[in-house]
């Protein structure tokens, strides 16, 4: 089944880096699952805000960049452009339909996006794949 981006999802990919943009909408395309792309550019203080969770605010930690002293590659670069997105895998037979649990699902979809990405000369890192912090919803230019 071919999937598509949202057009939510295609707004969220403003000011993304181009190459980082095009493996996300060609990837879509023949993915494992369907997905959306629920996070593209942070602003400093939105970042700080997440970095505040599970520190002065309640939840668990999300982060290990404060958006200021450590950057996110979410924030905009030199080039202008945000390095990094999150994504989600749809799952419309649940409430808030999206599987924010199943890491098999963000596993498929994150090799399946690496192999898009390495047949367009682009190279890319999944958060899952990180030691000491996973990320199993991100995806980085490298």
């Amino acid at each position: 089944m071919a999937f598509v981006l949202s057009k939510k999802s295609l707004e969220r990919l403003e000011g993304v880096h181009p190459k980082l943009k095009t493996v996300i909408t060609l990837g879509i395309t023949d993915s494992p699952y369907d997905f959306m792309v629920v996070q593209g550019v942070r602003t400093a203080a939105y970042q700080n805000s997440l970095y505040q969770q599970g520190r002065t605010k309640p939840g668990a930690k999300v982060t290990n960049c404060d958006g200021y002293k450590i950057k996110s590659n979410h924030q905009v670069k030199r080039d202008g452009y945000g390095h990094a997105v999150d994504f989600a895998i749809y799952a419309p037979e649940l409430p808030g339909k999206i599987d924010w649990n199943t890491v098999s699902k963000y596993k498929e979809v994150a090799e399946h996006l690496k192999s898009v990405a390495k047949e367009n000369g682009v190279k890319i890192e999944w958060g899952g794949d990180w030691k000491r912090f996973k990320d199993y919803p991100h995806i980085e230019l490298k």
